[in-house]
Order: C-alpha cells, then sequence, then structure tokens
C-alpha cells in the first residue's frame, strides 16, 4: 500500500508534545471550570470567551473527515467541494444574528429543550430529536470520523487499526468525561491552533512541487492515470475542476447548492447540539456573535488549505490517488471505486520533511480528536438533560453527572465494536457521501426550527407532523439509495429516476415538504400560547419572563458532599486507607467534590440577558456583513471569474 514510514526521533517527540499539551489543556480545564455542577460539566460554566469559543466551533467542524474528504474531492472533482466551506462562512453568521439571541433568551441547556420550550412543554419532539441526534453522532460522525482517521494512520504509520483507533477513541473519551465541555473547548483551541499551522506548511510545501497555483490549473487537467476503461471518461479530470458552483445537471448543481444544500447546512450550523453547546456557553451575547464572526473568518482557509492541496496530489499521484479501474485501486488502497481519500495522508507521507512529519501526523490526531470530543460531549448533554429524565424524573445532580459520563463510555464501546463496519466503508468521496446523508435527514430538522424561531403561528402539531413527514421520505429515498447503489464510472445507470435525482434536488423536496406541512397543519389547529411564545422567537426574545413559563419541579437542596465529615475523615482502620483514597480520586477526576446533591428541578441561573451596547452590535454587524460579502466573492471568483 505504498512505501513504509519510519519514524525518527523528532517525528515521536512531536507527537508525545502534542499528546503532552492535550493532557495539560484537560488538566487546566479541570481547575478553572466548576465540574461539579450541571453548567459547569455541560456548558463550562458559561464564562467562556468569543476566542476559545470560536476556535471550538472551527475545530469541532474541521475534524479529520475534513482532511481526508476535502482533500479526497478535491483530487476527484476539483475545486467544487470548496462551495460547502464558503456556504458556512455565510450561514455562521446567520446562526450569530438570527438563532443564538433566540436561544440564549431561552435558557436552554440542550436544542430539543429548546423544541420543548417554545411549544408548551409537550415532550415527543424533544424525544425525537433528542434520540435522532444520538443514534446519529454514534452511528454516522464518530463511524466517519473514525474511518478517516484510520486511513491516515493506517498510512502513515503502518500501525494496526484496531489499536491505533482504541488508544484514540480511550485518549478522547478521557478527556471529555473529566473535564466536561470547558476540557473540550480549551483543547479545541490549541487543535485549531495546530492544524492550522500544519496545513499551512502542507499547502505551501504542496503548491512548491507543482510551480504554485498557475502550475497547478495547467497541471491538474493533464494528471490522467495510465490504467483506464477504453472509450470512457473515468479517471479523467472535469472540464470545470476549477469551478466551484457547476451547471444543473453537474455533481455540484448551482440550483440545488443554493436552493437544497442550503437547508441542510442550517441544520449543521443553526440547529445541531454540536455547535450550539458551544456558543451558549459564552460568557454573553456579544461574546457568543463573536464566535461566530470568528470561526467564519477560519472558515476561508479550508478551501485553500484541504482542497487545493488535494487537487496537487491528484497531479503529483495520478496512478494512485487518480486511479481510475477497479484493479488499479483494489492494488494501492482495497477500494473499488477510488483511491482519491488518501490525497491528503500521500501529500504527509511524501512531502513533509523529517520532524514535521510528526507534527502532520499530530495536526491529524488534533483533527480526530477534536471532532471526536465534541460529539461524546454533546451527545452525553442530549443523553443526560433529554432522554434519562425519561427513565429518572428526579434525578440528582450527582447522578446526571455520573450519567453523562458513563454514556461517553457507552458510546466509545459503541465506537470500537463499530470498527470492522468501518473497514467495509470504503467510498469514492468521503466529504460528498457526508451531504448526502445530510441531505436526506436534516432539511426538515432545519425547516422545524427555522418556523419555531420565525414564525409566532406554527404550534406543536405542526411541527411534528412536518417533522415526521420529512423524515419519513429522506429515509425512504436513503434506504432506496443504499439498496440501488449506483454504478462504478463506466456502465450504465439503469436505476430509478427518482433515486437518481441529485441529492442536492432532493434536500429542496425534503426542506419544502416539511414546511409547507407545518404551516397547513399548524393553521388548522390550536394557536400557540403567550407561555409558549415568551421568549422563543426573534419577535418575543425581549419579552419578561411570565410566572407561567415552562419549569420543572422545586428544587430540593441538600448538603454538599464536600462538607460531610464522614466522607472527608480520613479512616483510622488501615484496611480502609487504600478505598479510601481511591473514592477521593474517583470523586476529584469527576469533580464530585464540588457537587452539591440536588434533585432536578429548576436548572440553575443561566446568562440569558440580550443586552449590548450599541457600539459592539455596530462591530458585530459589520464584522458580520465583511464575511458574508467575502464569500459571495470568491463564490462569483471561483464560479464566473477564474478561467484556468
Amino acid at each position: 500500500m505504498g512505501t513504509q514510514v519510519t519514524l525518527n526521533t523528532w517525528d515521536i517527540i512531536s507527537i508525545v508534545v502534542y499528546f503532552a499539551l492535550v493532557v495539560g489543556v484537560s488538566v487546566y480545564a479541570m481547575y478553572v471550570t466548576k465540574r461539579g455542577s450541571i453548567d459547569g460539566y455541560f456548558l463550562a460554566g458559561r464564562f467562556v470567551t468569543f476566542i476559545p469559543v470560536g476556535a471550538s466551533l472551527f475545530a469541532s467542524n474541521i475534524g479529520s473527515e475534513h482532511f481526508i474528504g476535502l482533500a479526497g474531492s478535491g483530487a476527484s472533482s476539483g475545486i467544487g467541494v470548496g462551495s460547502f466551506e464558503l456556504n458556512a462562512i455565510i450561514l455562521l453568521q446567520l446562526l450569530g444574528l438570527l438563532f443564538i439571541p433566540v436561544y440564549i433568551a431561552s435558557g436552554v441547556y440542550t436544542l430539543p429543550e429548546y423544541m420543548e420550550k417554545r411549544f408548551g412543554g409537550k415532550k415527543r419532539i424533544r424525544i425525537y430529536l433528542s434520540f435522532l441526534s444520538v443514534i446519529l453522532y454514534i452511528f454516522t460522525k464518530i463511524s466517519v470520523d473514525l474511518y478517516s482517521g484510520a486511513l491516515f494512520i493506517q498510512r502513515a504509520l503502518e500501525w494496526n487499526l484496531y489499536t491505533a483507533v482504541v488508544l484514540l477513541v480511550l485518549l478522547t473519551a478521557v478527556t471529555t468525561i473529566t473535564g466536561g465541555l470547558a476540557a473540550v473547548i480549551y483543547t479545541d483551541t490549541l487543535q485549531t491552533a495546530i492544524m492550522l499551522i500544519g496545513a499551512s506548511v502542507v499547502a505551501g510545501l504542496s503548491l512548491k512541487e507543482v510551480g504554485g497555483f498557475s502550475g497547478l490549473q495547467e497541471k491538474y487537467p493533464q494528471a490522467i492515470p495510465e490504467a483506464r476503461y477504453a472509450n470512457t471518461s473515468c479517471g479523467m479530470p472535469r472540464d470545470d475542476s476549477f469551478v466551484m458552483l457547476r451547471g444543473p445537471n453537474s455533481d455540484i448543481p448551482w440550483p440545488g447548492f443554493i436552493l437544497g444544500q442550503t437547508p441542510a447546512s442550517i441544520w449543521y450550523w443553526c440547529a445541531d447540539q454540536i455547535m450550539i453547546q458551544r456558543v451558549i456557553a459564552a460568557k454573553s451575547l456579544s461574546h457568543a456573535q463573536g464566535s461566530t464572526i470568528l470561526a467564519g473568518y477560519l472558515k476561508i482557509l479550508p478551501v485553500f488549505l484541504m482542497v487545493i492541496p488535494g487537487m496537487v496530489s491528484r497531479v503529483l499521484y495520478k496512478d494512485t490517488v487518480g486511479c481510475a479501474t477497479e484493479s488499479a485501486c483494489m492494488s494501492y488502497c482495497k477500494s473499488k471505486v477510488s483511491c482519491s481519500n488518501l490525497a491528503y495522508p500521500e501529500l504527509v507521507i511524501n512531502i513533509m520533511p523529517t520532524g514535521l512529519r510528526g507534527v502532520m501526523i499530530a495536526v491529524m490526531l488534533a483533527a480526530l480528536m477534536s471532532d471526536l470530543t465534541s460529539i461524546f460531549n454533546s451527545a452525553s448533554t442530549l443523553f443526560t438533560m433529554d432522554i434519562w429524565p425519561l427513565f429518572r424524573k428526579h434525578a440528582k445532580t450527582k447522578e446526571k453527572l455520573l450519567v453523562g459520563r458513563g454514556f461517553v463510555l457507552i458510546m466509545t464501546v459503541a465506537s470500537i465494536l463499530w470498527i470492522p463496519v468501518i473497514e467495509m466503508l470504503q467510498g469514492g468521496q468521503l466529504f460528498i457521501y457526508i451531504q448526502a446523508i445530510s441531505a436526506y435527514l436534516s432539511p426538515p430538522i432545519a425547516a422545524v426550527y427555522l418556523l419555531a424561531v420565525l414564525s409566532k403561528r406554527i404550534n406543536e402539531q405542526g411541527a411534528f407532523w412536518g417533522l415526521t413527514v420529512g423524515t419519513v421520505v429522506g429515509l425512504i429515498r436513503m434506504i432506496w439509495e443504499f439498496a440501488s447503489p449506483a454504478p462504478r464510472c463506466g456502465l450504465e445507470d439503469t436505476r430509478s429516476v427518482i433515486v437518481k435525482l441529485h441529492y442536492m434536488y432532493f434536500a429542496i423536496v425534503g426542506f419544502w415538504l416539511t414546511l409547507i406541512t407545518s404551516v397547513v397543519v399548524s393553521y388548522f389547529t390550536t394557536k400557540p400560547t403567550e407561555a409558549e411564545l415568551t421568549r422563543t422567537t426573534v419577535w418575543t426574545m425581549q419579552m419578561p419572563e411570565l410566572n407561567v413559563q415552562y419549569k420543572g419541579p422545586k428544587t430540593t437542596q441538600k448538603t454538599c458532599a464536600s462538607s460531610d465529615p464522614a466522607r472527608e475523615e480520613r479512616p483510622k482502620n488501615n484496611n480502609n486507607i487504600a478505598k479510601w483514597w481511591c473514592t477521593k480520586v474517583f470523586m476529584w477526576i469527576c469533580g464530585f467534590n464540588e457537587v452539591e446533591d440536588q434533585i432536578e428541578g429548576p436548572k440553575e441561573p443561566t446568562i440569558n440577558s440580550l443586552e449590548q451596547t450599541s457600539f459592539m452590535k455596530k462591530i458585530i454587524w459589520a464584522n458580520s456583513i465583511i464575511i458574508i460579502v467575502i464569500g459571495f466573492i470568491l463564490y462569483l471568483y471561483f464560479t464566473f471569474g477564474f478561467k484556468p
């Protein structure tokens, strides 16, 4: 599978230093936050500034599947995949300016909890969204991350897949369990810096190999593998490889992208727990909005740091990364479809000098772990706050914290057991696979959240039935496509017209079907009450809280665990000292020495003020407009203005 790589002393030192930094930052997070409270563990105490939150937004998105997937799609079909990244910088501003003020005003921990509050305490939408999110996290996001990380580790180090992935997953789980969201955010900040520095070095060295960007635009169209199927276009670079938004019948059709892919991306950036949990952990509305601005600026970079290097890899390794026949791909990467997913690992292995190779291995580890820590923490939050109360309505604080940490372990085991399936998950373009699955399932969720935030007339019945209809239709299409996979290049596609319909066009159907169903059902049923609308829509987020607002049972305070003399006093019997010390260490690691046993009821006071100075408002709006303008300029340049 290519040349075996031998790590020298400096490579190993780079990896060791990386792990030491991650552990050090996690320990720091354990000390600076109140991990023994619900706010402290799941929302980092809601005291985080915009820089760590913005960096965490970026790192949570740019996982190993982005390095592998974006570069792989760049190698396979050109710069078009960069349109997803530019779309994100615009939607991040939608998150900061429209959604986040409503989420903060509502004072919730999770997005399903917001839906329950918005629709008058009715739980079926909250429960449905929580279960769906947790299942998707375990079997799609985690599996894709592990698969892409395993590709790199296997190619770069020739390590055993199971050993490498198990160690990475366990380290990630320990980071999440001990420090909660604070550890995730602070380690994400560190890993953002590592990823950007390392990826910049790879991008610079790779472009140097082909004579700069002008050399790439000359050589990419000529990167044709020797082994090809006769009389077909298989293995030929696309004529529109340097065009971002392409014709209506292409792989990235501009009508489908604007009208279909955008709703799917609204779910990811504006209505997914992984992203929102970070932003509502900010210390104020200004810091929350500042984090989306920072993340927006950072999201400009992947086009240049990942997509373009992937295109360079196609030029340098046209017969391996650009393989076009089943036999050629099987001999190189054991895939029947394509080896384009190895575009980025090949660059790291072959062009990085001694020492820097270890840095880039650390970068890929950082990308993998940042994504996994985000998923673990957010999924444990959903399970603890939305699903566990179904079984234990009056759970105490310590019990909820223990359940949250325990669920991380369960997800870790599930992830490891899923590794054999990951090994069989061989596809052509990993990033496109992710987008296709999102296009089937996420537009209904995006439609319901948009209606909940923007419309005062949408009620629970409308939202529930719209979500149900849209999801069922999406599942049917997804199952149908899995049952009828696309034929390899060069063979006739005899599938049904419905299955052949581009996933972006299908996203349009799912989005509007959900929206229309929700509106029609809502207008033929009861209007939402004033209590349901209080601080839950963009039109009512400034309203004062009502006495009849959404609440839990009355809170009962008990004695603080750390003040219990029976627990603190060291036993005089030597036989019990070891047990006493083990208990003390366990309590410290989990933060239970800070816990107040508190029966679930109204949440701890949350920062739900929307107050901002006029100066901060101007700064935020000015930067948001600048980012949006940059996004449109890049779209226009790579769609109409750039001619290679």
